[in-house]
């Protein structure tokens, strides 16, 4: 709880608490992220860590990531210790409430809670946000204008509309004259997670800037794991008919998805050339996405944390994951946890030339096989931020109702994830796995004779055709790792 009597800081807005004066200090945040291999990535995540440092002046500011780049949470949280911080308020960098949030980040605060003493209060998620709709749709904006120039109902005032993106306003084919933005059509790429509620959110994002903005149509797509994935979404949003398709990737930060989305979206691009596509960038250090950071900091405070146990598929009976309620939840990136070893095959933007044929290579320390039987269950090398989960203040950062399960942090590898219950879906990422295998047999067996691939049999793609027929050129397929 956050001490009424103590005297504010002069650092401090009207009506914001202070964080100088808050009960259990001295205070010290702690901004948790995933982790990449892609520098790039890695690059943008400290850069958002310093503009949050630069907000918040007052109290140290560190940050950690679960896997795959350092320093690691344990360390982050080592060095505000050795700051003098009493009381950590850890807020996961994450845009909706799925796995990593909700367990894996949990379980390290948990366990380095109960190993040192530290007070550590854990925030929520980005999540469906008035200041993310307004930093997306920035995005969006800028992307139309650099595609068209400026016109009225695209560059209207909008805060932030001026903050440089990473990259965006490519466009495919050439520049045409402008399209009315309500003959336009927005498609939305979100992460993907075995959390139908975080992939529920993204949806919810697409309705508010389809409407917001006055997109003739809006649809939504995923990065993985869950379905429509990107080229077999992008194949179905072609048939409905719109001159003009903006891809908008709703990530953080850069990284092998992001490059995928729009290696796939330049595959359906290349099989309509009538058709302008337009990449928006992805969100970054959006002026607006640093100030929702510290409006999660407030709310820790504040003791607001609000958690959407509703819908929570480890506390509610959510229609296909029944059996997932009361699940013990276990963080699995202890074996990955700490490996830092940048990928070298770019030079600082991932091309995604890891995974040429759409199945990522092994992880140092992982089995150096094909892909894994479980869509949901590889680590990517530009895995990112999946979600946050919101949690009250002291709270044990269970999902039980009872707050009687907790994490048992059980160090083995044996992850014991459900199975996704729609991973045979056809735009799904099992269903693509084997026919992006049989793609790559018969090219192999164009290129020449070859008596061990033997004849295969076309595979649908639940549109009625063959994916031959849909798309003869050869598919990457997008990354299949969990959330």
């Amino acid at each position: 709880m956050v001490s009424s009597a103590a005297p504010q800081d002069s650092s401090h807005s009207p009506g914001r608490p202070s964080l100088l004066a808050a009960e259990g200090g001295p205070l010290g945040v702690l901004i948790c992220g995933h982790g990449s291999r892609n520098r790039l990535a890695v690059a943008e995540f400290a850069q958002l860590a310093e503009a949050l440092r630069e907000l918040v002046p007052e109290v140290p500011v560190a940050h950690g990531y679960l896997e795959f780049a350092r320093p690691i949470l344990r360390e982050g949280l080592d060095s505000l210790r050795a700051q003098g911080v009493r009381r950590v308020l850890a807020v996961p960098a994450m845009l909706f409430a799925a796995g990593h949030a909700k367990n894996d980040i949990p379980s390290v605060l948990n366990t380095y809670a109960a190993e040192t003493g530290l007070r550590i209060d854990y925030g929520r998620e980005l999540g469906v946000d008035l200041k993310m709709i307004q930093a997306a749709g920035a995005r969006i904006r800028q992307a139309l204008v650099a595609a068209d120039g400026a016109s009225p109902e695209v560059a209207r005032a909008d805060p932030g509309l001026g903050a440089a993106a990473p990259a965006s306003g490519e466009v495919r084919p050439a520049q045409r004259a402008p399209v009315p933005i309500n003959e336009t059509l927005l498609v939305v790429v979100g992460r993907g997670s075995s959390d139908p509620d975080a992939n529920s959110n993204v949806a919810k994002v697409t309705r508010m800037l389809v409407e917001g903005l006055g997109f003739g149509w809006g649809e939504t797509v995923y990065s993985g794991v869950t379905f429509p994935l990107v080229e077999p979404g992008l194949r179905h949003a072609v048939r409905l008919g719109f001159r003009r398709i903006v891809v908008f990737p709703y990530f953080l930060f850069s990284g092998v998805l992001v490059s995928r989305i729009r290696q796939h979206t330049a595959l359906v691009a290349a099989d309509h050339p009538e058709l302008e596509f337009i990449d928006a960038s992805y969100l970054g250090d959006h002026p607006l996405v640093v100030e929702t950071f510290r409006e999660r900091l407030d709310e820790v405070l504040r003791g607001d944390t609000q958690m959407n146990c509703s819908l929570c598929k480890y506390r509610a009976q959510v229609l296909g994951f029944e059996l997932e309620v009361g699940a013990p939840q276990r963080s699995h990136h202890h074996h990955v946890e700490g490996l830092s070893e940048a990928c070298t095959l770019c030079d600082l933007e991932c091309t995604g030339a890891c995974q040429p044929d759409g199945i990522p290579l092994p992880s140092p320390g992982s089995p150096a096989s094909g892909p894994s039987p479980d869509p949901g269950h590889s680590h990517d090398p530009g895995h990112s931020h999946d979600p946050g989960h919101s949690h009250d203040p002291g709270h044990s950062h269970d999902h039980s109702h009872s707050h009687g399960h907790d994490h048992s942090h059980d160090h083995s590898h044996d992850h014991g994830h459900a199975p996704y219950p729609q991973a045979d879906h056809p735009l799904g990422p099992r269903t693509l796995v084997a026919s992006n295998q049989a793609q790559r047999l018969r090219n192999q067996a164009a290129a020449g004779p070859d008596p061990a691939a033997g004849e295969l049999p076309p595979l649908s793609t639940g549109m009625g055709q063959t994916r031959a027929e849909a798309n003869p050129r050869p598919s990457q397929l997008p990354g299949s790792h969990r959330d």
